[in-house]
């Protein structure tokens, strides 16, 4: 029994491993061009460091490189989230104050809507 429990945690380290792996790849595809350069080499070389565990099978390297790729992603993700706050802070400040010319245009566009009264008429009598 004992064996395999530890065969089961081994098993579903290195899928763990597997699937962060896969995600992280997945995530720099998708993200790389906003993470800032001295952020994303960190995530880079875990990842790498997470690939080598992984193929090694070596639960210990597993652990701490998933550890390191998860601060590192976590360090990232806060400097993403922060500009991505501010710039729409600073995306809200233009737009309010566009949003008078905005409405402007808007009433602008209406005025060529025509407004017709009308009569409902029942046809049954």
């Amino acid at each position: 029994a004992e064996s395999d429990k530890t065969a089961r945690e081994m098993v579903d380290k290195v899928n763990a491993a597997d699937s962060l792996i896969f995600q992280t790849e997945k995530q720099l595809k998708e993200f790389g061009d906003k993470i800032p350069a001295e952020k994303k080499e960190p995530i880079e070389a875990a990842l790498a460091a997470l690939k080598e565990a992984h193929q090694a099978n070596d639960m210990d390297r597993i652990d701490a490189t998933t550890q390191t790729l998860n601060d590192a992603w976590q360090v990232a993700s806060q400097e993403m989230y922060q500009a991505t706050q501010e710039a729409q802070a600073n995306g809200e400040n233009p737009a309010g104050a566009e949003g008078a010319p905005d409405d402007a245009a808007g009433k602008g566009a209406t005025d060529d809507v025509t407004d017709v009264e009308y009569e409902e008429v029942e046809d049954k009598k």
